[in-house]
């Protein structure tokens, strides 16, 4: 138990540190003067293939992708650890260490509603802990076959949420994409031939490939609900998403548990930690962060193009 919540940890650290880092290379590469000409110039101010590629080379973007990788490892080792319930709102908290590194890093300054979320959502994940029993050992074939259809199932939907809703776009696209990384760890604790490794049995697996496939439409999908509008609402709905799809399924389907009489305490804990966070996502820490992360990022699919009247005023960073 103590080794799954170190190793979650270790995850929620790990995507913070990339977020900021990533965010930090974004805006160095804003900060560029020919940069801020090449958008002056164009007639919808979007960040060109150009200043996308400059922001990826730059050396905290690249350091930022080596911490994405620890926290996708993180991930994967914790669902098979710890009861998805408590590893997914472990690696949800990110928020909380994104505002803490936002602050030292951005010097973004934090509000007394972000320290008060901040410090509900880390007491929550105490409660959790303390409250939760053994991972579930349930485990049944077709949910091999059925995490490998879910997640482009989700990407589907969601692709058709993004040409047919006009409101809550970047709400309705987060929570998908948190439910596709739900997926994602669900398919990390039923993965076969890990434990003792056999890699005839790992590789034959429908899992291990729900596991990759859902890792890259996540985050893929995830990346055009901040294109797509609010980026607070974007990142509340990835919260919800990815813990109480993967939750669920975690105590109905495999077997996950609590401590005998700490069922109550772990759902209170539960929802107060997934509210704490939605709150921690309207953050300035965090939308700052979010927000920079996609300074220089092509235009992506389903983001609304700014009238061309805007040319005029320059983005700022």
């Amino acid at each position: 138990m103590i080794t799954g919540v170190v190793i979650a940890v270790i995850g929620s650290i790990a995507f913070a540190a990339a977020s900021v880092l990533q965010a930090l290379g974004a805006d160095r590469v804003a900060q560029r003067a020919a940069v801020r000409e090449e958008r002056r110039r164009s007639s919808k101010a979007h960040p060109s293939l150009r200043s996308t590629v400059a922001t990826m080379l730059t050396v905290p973007f690249l350091i930022g992708f080596v911490f994405d990788i620890v926290g996708f490892i993180a991930t994967i080792l914790s669902a098979r650890l710890i009861p998805l319930f408590l590893s997914q709102t472990i690696i949800s908290a990110r928020l909380v260490a994104t505002a803490l590194l936002a602050l030292v890093v951005l010097h973004v300054s934090l509000t007394m509603r972000d320290w008060l979320a901040g410090a509900v959502v880390i007491a929550s994940l105490v409660l959790l802990a303390v409250s939760a029993g053994r991972e579930g050992v349930d485990d049944e074939r077709w949910l091999h076959w059925a995490v490998l259809v879910a997640g482009p199932a989700l990407f589907a939907v969601g692709i058709v949420v993004m040409r047919v809703v006009h409101r809550h776009l970047a709400a309705a696209t987060g929570l998908i994409a948190g439910a596709i990384f739900g997926v994602m760890a669900i398919a990390s604790r039923i993965l076969d031939g890990v434990e003792p490794l056999r890699v005839g049995v790992l590789f034959t697996d429908p899992a291990l490939y729900a596991l990759l496939i859902s890792g890259i439409l996540g985050f893929y999908l995830f990346t055009v609900a901040l294109q797509t509008g609010s980026v607070n609402g974007a990142a509340a709905a990835l919260v919800v998403g990815q813990t109480v799809l993967p939750g669920m399924v975690g105590i109905w389907l495999l077997g996950d548990v609590t401590r005998a009489g700490w069922g109550p305490v772990a759902f209170v804990a539960f929802a107060a930690a997934i509210l704490g966070g939605i709150v921690l996502a309207s953050s300035g820490a965090v939308t700052a962060v979010e927000k920079a992360d996609l300074t220089n990022m092509p235009t992506g699919f389903g983001r609304r193009a700014e009238p061309a009247a805007s040319s005029a005023t320059p983005e700022s960073h």
